[in-house]
């Protein structure tokens, strides 16, 4: 009996369907990868545990950057991260042992950044210092309270806590919350400790995602702030035993919040004094040095010096604004467009290189950059053009 012919196979590159098929299946892929490259939800659909560095290499210190990903998904990818319970200890006692001068300067900068990090809260306040003391004593870290707040602070994308680089010192906050602050970084640095947060040295708000947030262990939550700790021998007792300096260098970004920073200061960045012709204040440090300010009892124009900080100039406005509950501060790098007074053309207006306005009775304050010269990372930190 004669066998059927078998039947003909279509080749595939005629068949229509299945170029389809595979078009779409490469399609699917790629977009998979571009997603995980951008930071999205599948980058976070798997979390593997952290590697642990090892003991002959202290670790380091990466910088507080986040992951573009949408609250909502940042939220979830938080959420899978397991909990790590196994060798939980609470820190020692922390007694700090500098002088008179240098505990004070400790105290605001560590006041500073409870208030700032956590608000007027005494909880978070106390998990948020005892970070900082759990930092102190680990030797990937400076030696002094100011050091670790304000490390990195002189880059606008490197510091270890926000406020120290994103213009948040600007905002002032009451003297009863000021005090508060002071009166729990007392405490702390009294020994008063945190236990819930363990030996942390690291933290964020469930809504964000830090790159390092993948290489560090999870110890512990508290309401919507997740704590780590380096997994292996860096997150264990033995290594928080470095020595404090005891010794803190005045911060310029203190100036405005601490007279025992602004006092330590050399001359060159806290001099403030009147010029005995004109009445008026003279000023050095992100002022062009001499230069005399300018304009109403409300109202301040000046010259600011093109090599200082951008930041410099929330210190210097809040300085020369001192406690009028109403002040304008403008400030050009410039000073061929300086106006005389707060009357000025529009390419004088347009020159203007930082502003600040404090009004105390309608409860606003804002400072703001000409981003073509200073660039922010925050655009509602720019003024409009």
């Amino acid at each position: 009996m004669a066998r059927e012919a078998p039947a003909a196979t279509t080749p595939l590159w005629r068949d229509r369907s299945a170029w389809l098929f595979a078009l779409l299946a490469v399609g699917a892929i790629v977009a998979v990868l571009y997603a995980s490259s951008l930071g999205g939800p599948a980058r976070y659909s798997v979390h593997l545990p952290p590697v642990a560095p090892p003991a002959s290499t202290v670790p380091e210190v990466l910088p507080m950057e986040l992951a573009p990903i949408a609250e909502d998904d940042a939220r979830a990818a938080n959420a899978k991260i397991p909990l790590v319970t196994k060798g939980f200890v609470a820190a020692r006692p922390f007694v700090y042992a500098g002088d008179a001068d240098n505990r004070g300067r400790a105290r605001d900068c560590l006041a500073a950044a409870m208030l700032y990090e956590a608000g007027d809260d005494n909880k978070g306040q106390r998990s948020v210092g005892q970070v900082i003391i759990n930092r102190v004593r680990h030797p990937a870290f400076p030696k002094s309270i100011c050091g670790v707040v304000f490390q990195g602070s002189e880059r606008v994308t490197g510091c270890q806590f926000t406020f120290t680089c994103d213009g948040a010192l600007a905002r002032r906050y009451s003297d009863a919350a000021w005090t508060r602050a002071q009166v729990n970084a007392e405490i702390i640095l009294s020994g008063g400790t945190d236990p819930s947060v363990g030996l942390a040295t690291h933290y964020h708000t469930d809504w964000v995602r830090p790159y390092w947030s993948d290489s560090l262990e999870k110890i512990a939550v508290v309401d919507t702030h997740l704590f780590f700790r380096w997994p292996g021998y860096w997150g264990t007792p033995g290594a928080f035993r470095g020595n404090v300096a005891g010794v803190e260098a005045p911060i310029a970004k203190m100036a405005a919040l601490s007279p025992l920073h602004m006092a330590g200061l050399p001359a060159e960045l806290a001099a403030t004094e009147v010029d005995p012709a004109a009445g008026e204040p003279r000023v050095t440090g992100a002022a062009v040095p001499g230069q005399v300010v300018s304009g109403g009892r409300e109202t301040i124009t000046i010259t600011l010096d093109r090599k200082a900080t951008p930041e410099s100039f929330v210190t210097l406005a809040l300085r020369l604004c001192g406690t009028r509950e109403y002040c304008k501060f403008m400030g050009w790098t410039n000073p061929v467009l300086k106006p005389e007074s707060e009357a000025m053309s529009d390419t004088q207006r347009a020159g203007m290189t930082f502003s600040y306005l404090r009004d105390d009775k309608a409860g606003f304050e804002k400072a703001l950059w000409n981003c073509s010269e200073y660039k922010r990372d925050d655009v509602r930190q720019c003024m409009k053009r």
